[in-house]
């Protein structure tokens, strides 16, 4: 079991006289901002020119600079640019304005951990990541609750980087929940192969493949659609409140028995097999080394991957359907 820090273990005044920049203002970025503001720290967005967030940053109440003036402005430095980005604007924007002393922070360890950002010796390199989207790092701060997080420190030049991330972590609220201590190497292997392999991957393929099957078989797609698709809210609502066994408790015998005895026909070993060949290309660097050439060559995968997922039938039925749905639309 990882050690866990709670907020009597963190103290925010350490952060108290220093100014904190984040740069990106996307929906981790403005939750993160908002919060350590609440908590009475001094912040400054970084955000590229033309960023199309700027106007919300400002209307938020936040002074607004480029990533190059937010980076030498600061005594700690989150970077929430997306991942594919960070590379490029270390080199351009951040390391030539770093000073020794500054820390150098992340939500998400791909950037360090794939050797794509290189920090100098003198700084403390951490990572604290909310595991939460956004909104709900924002909704339930709050409410005065939390999300847990992890904390991960890759440099302590310092020789106070844990209590300085500590303190971060707390004035965005996550040491109400517990904060989990990890490192850059696991954080980003488990989060890369949990978001292939089941939560964005395995996940959507099998509701797509679900749908597919029904409508080979004669059945309507809005049948399929909601058996496949629709109804997995259900299901992830109920593991999220109590885990897999509360989801069973929470369905009906013939859905439970069901479950247990066909999902290991589904999943069965030549699938955990495709599992550890993607779980040994995120270790070996492979995944990410493709992600980045995707990037550099202006996404020409990417493109005809979305180009397909739209083009798939449960695509417009889906819309059709959540259409008629009000309680959505209020959303």
């Amino acid at each position: 079991m990882p050690r866990i820090y709670y907020d009597q273990d963190a103290d925010v005044s350490r952060l108290h006289g220093r100014t904190i920049a984040v740069l990106g203002y996307g929906i981790q970025g403005s939750a993160q901002a908002q919060n350590l503001r609440d908590s009475g720290l001094k912040v400054v967005v970084g955000l590229h020119d033309g960023a199309r967030r700027r106007a919300q940053a400002e209307t938020d109440g936040f002074k607004v600079a480029s990533v190059a003036e937010a980076v030498r402005q600061a005594d700690y430095v989150q970077v929430l640019i997306p991942d594919e980005r960070q590379g490029d604007t270390y080199a351009t924007e951040i390391a030539p304005n770093l000073r020794a002393g500054q820390v150098l922070a992340f939500s998400h360890g791909f950037a360090i951990h794939f050797h794509q950002i290189v920090p100098p010796a003198d700084i403390d390199v951490l990572m604290i990541a909310p595991k939460a989207p956004g909104n709900t790092v924002r909704n339930l701060y709050q409410d005065g609750q939390g999300v847990p997080a992890l904390i991960a420190i890759h440099q302590d030049a310092s020789g106070h980087a844990r209590d300085l991330g500590l303190a971060y972590a707390r004035a965005i609220g996550c040491t109400r929940a517990g904060v989990f201590e990890t490192s850059f190497k696991e954080e980003t292997e488990t989060d890369l192969f949990g978001e292939q392999n089941v939560l964005c991957g395995g996940v959507a393929d099998l509701v797509k493949a679900g749908f597919d099957i029904l409508v080979e078989a004669g059945y309507a797609p809005e049948m399929a659609y909601f058996e496949c698709c629709h109804e997995l809210k259900l299901i992830v609502d109920l593991i999220y409140a109590g885990g897999l066994e509360g989801m069973y408790q929470g369905v009906s015998n013939t859905a439970e028995y069901g479950g247990m005895t066909a999902g290991p026909r589904v999943v069965d070993e030549h699938v955990r097999a495709n599992m550890r060949e993607n779980l040994r290309r995120v270790q070996s660097g492979e995944f990410a080394k493709e992600w980045v050439l995707e990037n550099r060559a202006n996404w020409p995968v990417m493109t005809a991957l979305r180009s397909s997922e739209q083009a798939h039938p449960i695509t417009a039925v889906g819309r059709e359907l959540r259409g008629m749905m009000s309680w959505l639309k209020k959303k």
